[in-house]
């Protein structure tokens, strides 16, 4: 019997845990947990889960994400949208609007993935000039604001949670410069150096045609 890709298993448990109720209402008790511990676990799933997937499912998705565009672009807009407030508190009380919350997580993680690589540097940095100012720019707006903007949330877990996400957007920045600064050592270390003129035309090359030329025909022009 084929076991399943092991990919799949990790991504298949992270998400039935996360998808528990006991575990569902511990993190969606705080807007801090909400938004920093359910939604990062949720868009890993994703992108674990789909290394599950067979290969030519994942030619057939990738004709349509050119470059990583396609993906990048929808996990944007996914991470604005569910940053509103008013989506925090209708996912609190509308299964519907939970279970599509739960939904483009899941699947905005697995575009992630699928299109990071394919992205390039400066596509990446269009991304995350995007999706880090948006996401400093909420913060902000949590911490200074004087009342709650989420009904089922207090105002200092609010305020907790915009001065993080204020940090986490800054704090993205060097990790994505050490994965460039890597990216290219790497590319370096890969390439193979020319050759030098002693490397390509050693001196002992007209030593040894000497020794093996016929004796006769040794200093002959």
């Amino acid at each position: 019997m084929k076991l399943p890709p092991f990919d799949g298993v990790v991504g298949l448990i992270v998400l039935g845990v996360m998808l528990l109720p006991p575990v569902r209402r511990i993190t969606e008790s705080s807007m801090s947990m909400h938004m920093l511990v359910q939604y990062p676990a949720l868009l890993l799933a994703g992108g674990v889960l789909i290394g599950g997937v067979r290969v030519r499912w994942l030619q057939a998705v990738q004709r349509w994400n050119e470059l990583g565009i396609a993906g990048l672009l929808g996990s944007a807009i996914t991470l604005a949208v569910l940053m509103v407030p008013r989506v925090l508190d209708l996912a609190l009380v509308d299964a519907r609007v939970e279970g599509l919350k739960l939904l483009a997580l899941v699947l905005s993680g697995a575009a992630l993935r699928l299109s990071w690589q394919r992205a390039g540097l400066v596509l990446q940095l269009f991304f995350l000039g995007n999706v880090l100012p948006m996401m400093a720019v909420v913060g902000t707006l949590y911490q200074d604001a004087t009342t709650r903007v989420c009904n089922a949330y207090r105002l200092d877990d609010q305020q907790d949670l915009g001065l993080a996400l204020v940090w986490i957007a800054i704090g993205v920045v060097p990790l994505w410069l050490l994965q460039v600064a890597h990216a290219a050592g790497s590319t370096s270390r890969s390439q193979p150096r020319p050759a030098t003129s002693a490397q390509a035309f050693p001196p002992a090359a007209d030593a040894r045609c000497w020794e093996s030329s016929p004796p006769g025909r040794r200093g002959s022009p």
